[in-house]
């Protein structure tokens, strides 16, 4: 996941500060995503559940991004497929529907830990996790589509800035 925002911000960065915005929020998550995981270099011990604080933490910066992609980038897509082209468009309107599972799933991972971690819930927290780190990664490949869309079609038709 790492190695694809860097790429990403490699390739895109620069064209369009909302894009520039919405990638080093993607790339806070992701880095926060891997130490509530506790995937490398970020090892934990595997006897305990991350501490609530951090819990909180990663469910912000999971809830900033999606909110950055549907108010702003998703809305700057759409406007201009409908000013530059049919086919970007429909391209978007296809990928919505597969983005909006993982919305989906990361407000009820939300939803279920982000103010307490009971120990009812606290069993399935791996498991939900490691399905949200899923899901993430699929909505990832699908943004970035999106993005390349965005700036291949269009960021010479006045969309940059």
């Amino acid at each position: 996941m790492y190695r694809r925002v860097q790429q990403a911000q490699k390739k895109w960065g620069g064209s369009l500060t909302a894009i520039d915005n919405w990638l080093d929020e993607r790339q806070q998550l992701i880095v926060c995503y891997c130490k509530l995981a506790g995937l490398p270099p970020f090892e934990k011990d595997r006897h305990t559940l991350p501490a609530q604080e951090k819990i909180r933490e990663f469910c912000q910066l999971l809830m900033d991004y999606l909110s950055a992609g549907h108010f702003e980038v998703y809305e700057r897509i759409v406007d201009q497929c409908t000013v530059n082209g049919t086919d970007s468009r429909k391209l978007a309107d296809s990928l919505y529907p597969k983005i909006s599972v993982s919305t989906d799933l990361a407000l009820s991972f939300n939803d279920a830990y982000a103010d307490h971690l009971s120990t009812r819930n606290s069993a399935a927290f791996d498991r939900e996790l490691s399905e949200l780190g899923q899901a993430l990664e699929e909505r990832f490949e699908l943004e970035d589509e999106l993005i390349d869309t965005l700036h291949a079609k269009h960021t010479d038709a006045g969309v940059s800035a």
